[in-house]
């Protein structure tokens, strides 16, 4: 999801983007057994989840890649391990040579080291098969990833890593989460907020001297499911993220300011099912 630099005197919005996954993990009751004998593993639960939101805004690490988007993903979750495709297709406001679509395979495994402490190793694989490379753009780039996962009294701690292999820099990032539920309603208040930083050294494709790209940004949002369905649900969220600090700098050039870095609301309004 990353806008990225027309080099040759000018500078272009640049940003990657990316879905937070997670696993999930579950338990089976055992067989009874003679008392002497060992119980049967648990097996885990296997899943598909299918998601078709539309937001307001595309908005990702605090930079604005365009307006109203269609951002359908599918994921398939198998005890501690999550596999899935996001994608986004922008209705307007789309980034001239690179945008529309953008599909982005994910991947996670869930490492559980205490009730409340996991790791969650990961990746994203960014494609954009329309980028114009002769522009500055990649077609492709591929981002390793790192969680550490602590829950104390329902808020859940998330300092996560990210290194992108192709832009050639990391981004560092803080997630802090927790539910509010709304017994009387049924259903609950899901809360998230995240600040993160990150420098890419190798922003557009080609450029001599290279281009670095860095910049800092933070987002607060909540969510509110529906279930309108033993597996069907609405979501709609509500959610502010800012970009700041934002600059393209290549040798022997002034840094020159990322404009799509700033603040923006966005709404969402989607749609998911779980079979």
């Amino acid at each position: 999801m990353t806008q990225k630099s027309k080099i040759v005197l000018t500078c272009a919005a640049l940003a990657l983007g990316a879905l937070s996954v997670s696993g999930q993990t579950a338990t089976s009751t055992p067989a009874p057994a003679p008392a002497a004998a060992a119980p049967a593993p648990a097996a885990p639960t296997s899943s598909w989840v299918i998601t078709a939101p539309f937001v307001s805004q595309y908005m990702f690490r605090g930079v604005r890649l365009g307006g109203p988007s269609f951002e359908p993903s599918v994921e398939f979750d198998s005890g501690a391990l999550a596999l899935g495709v996001w994608t986004n297709f922008p209705i307007s406001d789309k980034v001239v040579g690179q945008s529309d679509p953008e599909i982005d395979p994910y991947g996670s495994y869930t490492f559980t080291l205490s009730d409340s402490m996991s790791i969650a190793p990961g990746f994203t694989w960014y494609n954009y098969p329309n980028a114009t490379e002769s522009n500055g753009f990649y077609k492709t780039t591929f981002e390793p990833s790192v969680a550490f996962n602590y829950t104390v009294a329902g808020v859940t701690i998330t300092p996560k890593l990210y290194y992108d292999m192709v832009l050639k820099g990391p981004t560092y990032e803080l997630n802090v989460a927790f539910t509010l539920p709304l017994k009387d309603m049924g259903s609950e208040l899901d809360f998230a907020g995240t600040v993160g930083t990150y420098k890419w050294d190798d922003a557009a494709k080609d450029a001599s001297p290279s281009v670095k790209n860095y910049g800092d940004y933070w987002l607060i949002g909540v969510t509110m499911p529906i279930s309108i369905s033993a597996n069907g649900k609405i979501l709609l969220g509500l959610a502010y993220t800012e970009g700041s600090n934002n600059y393209y700098k290549q040798s022997g050039s002034p840094k020159a300011v990322n404009t799509a870095a700033l603040g923006r609301g966005v709404v969402t309004i989607g749609y998911k099912i779980t079979f």
